[in-house]
């Protein structure tokens, strides 16, 4: 799936029209903290990482980063693409997908 064709899709279960940024914003810090929490749980408590739960949280991230995009008018595929351009300064290499 392109990043942009999500944004769109995502956008249309956005609720509310008043402080969408704010909601997102912390949103954003709470999922962020659900996929935090199963790390901790794997890294000092030994629980199993459950695979599918990992999954749906980071979803939920991807739901609000693609959110606060959609209020600032920024495609989504902007964003990763400008990443993608900052890895290639920061690491001095051209990153490329793997050969299948």
């Amino acid at each position: 799936m392109k990043f942009n064709d999500y944004q769109k899709l995502a956008n249309q279960t956005l609720l509310g029209n008043e402080q969408v940024l704010t909601n997102c914003a912390l949103g954003l810090a709470s999922e962020s903290g659900e996929v935090i929490d199963l790390i901790k749980k794997y890294t000092f408590n030994a629980e199993q990482l459950d695979r599918d739960e990992l999954i749906q949280e980071m979803g939920d991230v991807l739901w609000y980063l693609s959110q606060v995009a959609q209020w600032a008018n920024i495609p989504f595929e902007e964003v990763a693409q400008q990443n993608i351009t900052k890895l290639n300064t920061r690491f001095g290499k051209q990153l490329h997908l793997p050969e299948k």
